[in-house]
This record gives C-alpha cells, sequence and structure tokens, in this order.
C-alpha cells in the first residue's frame, strides 16, 4: 500500500522500484538517509518477478575478466560499476537477505529455490526495516513521474491527482522500454532529452529477429515454437571475421528467430541491419562433428534413398533441423554432396530486422555514459542520478542483466550520499533557490 507523502521537500527521491531503484534505496537507507521510493504501479519490482518464472538467474560465476567482456562497448564502464558491486556481492547479498545460491551447470548462479518472490519479500521487508541506524525506505506506488515543473519539482501523477515532490538529490531508475506492461515503457526518454540530458535511441536487445520473406507458410506451420538444440551460430563481419560463434539454442518462431543463442548475437545482428539493412548469421547444425567428417557422410553413397532418410541414418539430421535445410537450400544444393556438407556447417540464415521493442528482454540505448560523471550523476543536472536499464548499455541474458543493474544501483545510492555530504543543506539555501532544477 502505499504511504502518503505530507512532505513537500524530500532528502531523496528515487524514481523506479525496479531491482536497480531499491538496490540505490538500500544503499542510502543504510546510511540512515531518508528515501522515499515512487513507482507507477501497483507494486515494485514487477518485471524482476517475471524474469525468475522460469528461474531466477541472479548472475554469473565465470571469472571477472570474461565477465565483464560481456558489456561490450562499454565494458570498461561497467567494469567500475562491478568493483563496486560484483557477482560474488550479489551472492553475499542474497545470502544476506536469507536466500542460498548455487551454481548451476552453465555457470548461471540461481536462488536455491529458483524463485524471486521470496528474494524480493525479504528484500522489501529489509527496506522497510533497516538494522539500527539506517533509515526506513518509504515506498509510493501508483505514483507515475511525469517529468519536472517549470520549477524543477518532480511531477507525480497519482490516482488522487498530480501532485509535485522537491528532493535534495533524485535517482531516475525507470527501466529501458520492453515490457511496458510492467512499467517499462520509456515514456521517460523525450523527458530527459528536453532537459539536455544526453540521450541515445532506445533499441530492442536480446531480441528476436523476422527472417527475409518470412517462413514459407509450410514450415511456420509445423515449425514455429520449437527449438534448434546443439547447434551453433556464427556471425562475421564485412570482411570475413568471425565477431561471434557459439554453441546453445534458440527457437523458431512463426516470422524468424528468437532465444539464447541469437539473442547473445542480438547487438551484432542489430547493428548489421543498421548498416546493411540486413543481417545474416551462418547455422552450424553439427558443430560437434568437422566439415570432413561431415562431407563424408554426405558424400557416401545413399542408393535410392531420399536425401532427408540420407542425413538422418548418416547424421542423424532430423526434424527442425532438416526442415530448414529444405526450407533454405535450393534442389541443386540439395543433390550436391560438396555444396550440402558446406550447408550443414554454415547454413545462411539472413534477417530483415528485429521484433519490436516492446517484445525485447532488454533495450539498448538510454542515457549515455558520457553524460554522466563516475557516480552517474548527470553532469549538467547536479543532483539528478540515473541508474539500471535506463542507461546506455547492454548485455545478454545469463545473470549480467541483473549485475549490472544493482552494481549501478549501488553507484548511483554511494554518489548520492557524496553528493549530500558536499551540497549545501537546505536551511543555507535562499527559499527561492531551485534545490531540483535540470
Amino acid at each position: 500500500m502505499s504511504n502518503p507523502v505530507s512532505e513537500t521537500f524530500l532528502e531523496v527521491a528515487v524514481i523506479g522500484g525496479g531491482p536497480a531503484g531499491l538496490m540505490a534505496a538500500e544503499v542510502m537507507s543504510r546510511a540512515g538517509v531518508s528515501v522515499h521510493v515512487f513507482d507507477a504501479m501497483p507494486s515494485v519490482g514487477r518485471k524482476f518477478l517475471l524474469a525468475g518464472k522460469g528461474g531466477m538467474n541472479l548472475t554469473h560465476a565465470e571469472p571477472l575478466p570474461a565477465f565483464v567482456s560481456r558489456y561490450g562497448r562499454q565494458a570498461t564502464r561497467v567494469q567500475a560499476w562491478l568493483q563496486a558491486f560484483g557477482p560474488q556481492a550479489v551472492r553475499d547479498w542474497a545470502n544476506g537477505l536469507g536466500i542460498d545460491t548455487f551454481v548451476g551447470s552453465s555457470q548461471r548462479v540461481f536462488p536455491s529455490d529458483m524463485k524471486a518472490a521470496p528474494l524480493l519479500r525479504a528484500w522489501l521487508h529489509r527496506l522497510r526495516h533497516p538494522a539500527p541506524g539506517g533509515a526506513p525506505v518509504q515506498l509510493h506506488m501508483r505514483h507515475r513521474w511525469l517529468g519536472w515543473t517549470p520549477e524543477g519539482a518532480l511531477r507525480l501523477g497519482t490516482p488522487q491527482g498530480e501532485r509535485t515532490v522537491q528532493a535534495r538529490a533524485t535517482v531516475l531508475a525507470l527501466g529501458g522500454a520492453s515490457w511496458a506492461r510492467l512499467g517499462s515503457d520509456g515514456a521517460w526518454f523525450p523527458w530527459l532529452q528536453a532537459a539536455g540530458v544526453p540521450v541515445a535511441p532506445l533499441q530492442p536487445s536480446n531480441c528476436g529477429f523476422d527472417v527475409v520473406g518470412g517462413w514459407t507458410p509450410f514450415f511456420a506451420e509445423r515449425h514455429a515454437g520449437q527449438p534448434f538444440k546443439s547447434v551453433a551460430i556464427r556471425v562475421r563481419d564485412d570482411a570475413g571475421q568471425v565477431l561471434f560463434h557459439r554453441k546453445g539454442e534458440f527457437v523458431a518462431t512463426a516470422t524468424g528467430v528468437e532465444g539464447s543463442l541469437v539473442y547473445a548475437a542480438s547487438s551484432l545482428l542489430r547493428e548489421q541491419i543498421q548498416d546493411h539493412g540486413q543481417a545474416r548469421f551462418e547455422l552450424d547444425l553439427l558443430p560437434d562433428r568437422t566439415p570432413e567428417q561431415v562431407l563424408a557422410q554426405v558424400a557416401h553413397p545413399r542408393g535410392s534413398r531420399s536425401v532427408s532418410s540420407h542425413l538422418k541414418s548418416r547424421l542423424g539430421l532430423d526434424g527442425i533441423k532438416m526442415a530448414i535445410v529444405n526450407e533454405l537450400l535450393d534442389k541443386a544444393s540439395l543433390h550436391d554432396p560438396a555444396r550440402l556438407a558446406g550447408a550443414l556447417k554454415a547454413l545462411p540464415v539472413t534477417l530483415a530486422q528485429a521484433r519490436p521493442i516492446d517484445e525485447a528482454i532488454s533495450t539498448a540505448g538510454g542515457v549515455r555514459l558520457d553524460g554522466l560523471d563516475e557516480h552517474l550523476m548527470v553532469s549538467a543536472c547536479p543532483g539528478l542520478f540515473c541508474a539500471g536499464e535506463m542507461l546506455d548499455w547492454e548485455a545478454p541474458t545469463g545473470g549480467y542483466l541483473l549485475t549490472a543493474c544493482l552494481a549501478s544501483g549501488v553507484v548511483a545510492g554511494q554518489g548520492v550520499l557524496a553528493y549530500l555530504a558536499t551540497e549545501l543543506t537546505p536551511s543555507q539555501l535562499p527559499p527561492s533557490t531551485d534545490r531540483s532544477s535540470v
């Protein structure tokens, strides 16, 4: 239930009740700072809970250098956040909430019960009832941020009408633009842009793609929703150099492809579409066999058997794997052993576009990091901090997204504490001073 806000001036306002916003609030709460969290939804952590439905992936246990590399172009900047709160800190934090964790076979880290809800409940209890010396975090639901007044106060839409709040410091942790029904709708983008905060266009990340021309009705009707298991995909640059090569699995959709292996390459594929109008990856249907082994089996005399029967007998190729071979290869290639063997190891799949941003797991773009200082404060707007997915970074699934969101919340929270320690107190400021102007 929302708590009424009688103050017209708060110590700290956090806008957004996802992992980044709650973590920033916790850092400040532990230091005894009064924090008010405002969220547009009826309850906090909705995307966090949805992400945990299939098993709450908290972080990843691979060595830190490899972990940091998952953040691509922003790896250096994100590394600084991870120094404040890295993968082991995530596990320690969960343990402090009474949630044991374990490392799965893929090196992903999960709560022992695989669930998100118990962790969120324990977290909210600690925020509301901190240890001695801490300040309880006040949560205000159904408070949608609407931007700023001309005087710089926060505008909040509530069921009782619009209200305004001023704060010594504000943390924006509003998420990206995926899963709008859970609160991350990107509505903040034009308000920050108008306020002079540097922003990059929001784009889908960890997303599916449509294939050029779409699948044939025959393939789509029979195989949409089916997984490609034990395959690999390879993405090359214009010069033919391999940029991405990984084994895993993904899923055929009615219009294209999605799933973990595609998500891991999504940033490269999205950029190729932006640069060239389309993207391509090579699908290795038999990653555990060498090209020579595949060619030897394909070239083996097949007698009166069909190509499909021959490949099933010699290579175990059937189901959706055989279906996509028939879907993408012409008859001449199917009957040419060298060309067919080459395709089984590098079947070209051409993509036309990413799926809509609201279908994506996460987003790229947002508040540009070059417009923020090392504490995630907007350089042009003292006292305004940003954290979480609304920042311009991206990472694959596997615990990397959540870890960096939590870490950015820690950095922003620490930044607010440093800012409050150096800022003039309200009593020292003239009554007319705009304390949160952007």
